[in-house]
């Protein structure tokens, strides 16, 4: 078998004090504090977009001055607001547009459908409750389910091959985490349940011939152009919160999410989408924060849709998984995501990436600018291989397999700039023996961590400009090639030293104008 590199470094201290080594502390001046971002500090306008990629000019939709509030339709009897909203959705969209208002006071509904040239706007006070009953979400619609396309239950709020539709207000959407849709959602890996022998269209799997289904995701528009969500508050969703799924031109501003103790809860999901726009949006989440995806395996690869060309600037992820993450499903590829000005607190992982063997495509040109960090767990990381329970034996780091269609990549990730006042390690990379991590630059970094680094299976990897204070010693390289350590500070408060007990194959490891 290959020898890999196994080295672990147990770093001596000198007591060098020279004061051009490290961090340039006047470049993370302007980081924002968690009181100057999230929901709260929305601001009226959107400010011009300034990216390493090309991004087009964001504005505000309108739409024609037609309104219907629903409250002049309803019945003094009744709060389900279902068929009111859709034929006045309808109703507007039929005359070239307009808008639908949902005023203060608590309403129940099932699915609502947005259609072109609507902005449904849901005032200050106005509670939404969705239902609980799989038969509000039916028939079965195109979507997607862990990046598959399906034929399943639409979305709380769904829309298909729309354009210049919007979602608005201050008001606050209740999902349907319970009764029905709880106790019938799947629990076993989605592979398991849909055949992907068959068109998509042919995948139906809506609740009617089976005693499980896949739960409605709370707000999922499909292949639509010009899509704008501000200012309303998510909770208790069965599944993920806000995904746009083949769209083109989406901001999403303003949002808070709180879904803290629903497995699947994630936040907001790009789904092989491009130009997209998210800002001042706070998330508490039971699963990811802030996430990239773009299709999953074989079903991703033919499908072959990016996300691509996203900004994410002035947001708040709290509890969740993981602050800023790409993955696991990266079929399509994700590329051109740029991160900047925004603070995790209290969040597991800070930016964190994911991909397996068999998920095909990867992540190319991902920036992370400017962001502060007091996190639970790991504050950079790379899972690339998954566990056994989802990939089989694929998890499994050795032996080194054949690279095919659906072996994923990471390559060209920037990140600058950073303020960690918490984790655990500074950085974890488990990469792919056959596809390692390629191309990483930590640049001006101060962090406070408690331990330091992990390295598998990686390439031209740079960390420089960098201070970090630990009780850790250990930097652990396993299967790297060209690591280096440029500028870098180690404040460690124990130290020792010890030599490799394995063979090294690894090239390249160096260490220039540090202080160890």
């Amino acid at each position: 078998m290959r020898p890999f590199l196994a080295i672990v470094f147990l770093i001596l201290i000198s007591c060098k004090t020279e004061t051009n080594l490290g961090v340039d502390y006047s470049k993370l001046t302007t980081i924002p504090t968690k009181e100057q971002v999230g929901h709260l500090v929305l601001p009226d306008t959107i400010a011009p977009v300034e990216a390493p990629f090309d991004m087009p000019l964001f504005e505000k939709p309108t739409f024609p001055d037609r309104t219907i509030n629903i409250k002049e339709r309803i019945s003094q009897n009744s709060n389900d607001i279902t068929a009111i909203v859709e034929t006045a959705i309808t109703e507007l969209s039929s005359l070239g547009g307009g808008k639908v208002i949902i005023p203060k006071g608590v309403w129940n509904t099932g699915r609502i459908s947005l259609k072109s040239n609507v902005n449904l706007h849901i005032e200050e006070g106005a509670v939404i409750q969705f239902s609980t009953h799989v038969k509000d979400y039916q028939p079965a619609v195109f979507t997607r389910v862990e990046s598959m396309e399906v034929m399943s239950l639409a979305a709380c709020i769904y829309a298909n091959n729309q354009e210049n539709i919007a979602i608005t207000g201050k008001g606050k959407l209740v999902g349907p985490y319970g009764g029905e849709i709880k106790e019938r959602s799947y629990h076993t890996p989605i592979e398991t349940l849909v055949d992907l022998t068959k068109p998509a269209e042919a995948r139906i799997h809506d609740g009617s011939k089976e005693d499980w289904i896949f739960p409605p995701k709370f707000i999922s528009p499909v292949n639509c152009k010009k899509v704008y969500i501000e200012g309303i508050s998510l909770e208790n969703t069965a599944f993920w919160n806000i995904v746009p799924v083949y769209c083109d031109n989406v901001i999403i501003r303003g949002v808070s999410v709180n879904s803290v103790g629903i497995p699947r809860g994630d936040g907001i999901d790009i789904e092989s989408s491009k130009n997209v726009l998210i800002e001042y949006c706070t998330l508490s989440t039971g699963d990811d924060a802030f996430t990239m995806k773009s299709g999953r395996g074989e079903d991703g690869l033919n499908v072959n849709r990016a996300t691509e060309n996203v900004v994410v600037r002035h947001c708040l992820a709290l509890k969740g998984h993981g602050g800023i993450t790409c993955g696991s499903e990266t079929a399509g590829v994700i590329r051109n995501l740029y991160v900047h000005d925004c603070v995790f607190d209290g969040t597991g992982v800070g930016i964190r990436f994911k991909t397996r063997r068999p998920r095909g495509g990867g992540g190319e040109n991902l920036y992370y600018n400017r962001i502060r960090m007091n996190l639970e767990a790991t504050c950079i990381k790379w899972d690339m291989l998954g566990t056994r329970a989802y990939v089989g034996e694929l998890a499994d780091r050795l032996p080194i397999r054949d690279v095919n269609a659906l072996t994923p990549f990471y390559r060209n990730i920037h990140i600058s700039n950073i303020i960690i006042e918490n984790g655990t390690h500074f950085l974890k990379i488990y990469g792919i023996p056959e596809s390692p991590l390629t191309n990483l630059t930590i640049d001006n970094v101060d962090a406070n961590c408690s331990n330091l680094i992990i390295i598998n299976d990686a390439k031209n990897v740079s960390i420089k400009n960098t201070n970090i204070k630990t009780p850790d010693s250990v930097v652990d390289i396993l299967g790297g090639d060209t690591i280096s350590f440029d500028n870098l500070v180690l404040d460690i408060k124990q130290s020792a030293l010890t030599t490799p007990n394995e063979t090294i194959e690894t090239k390249g490891i160096h260490f220039s104008d540090s202080d160890l």
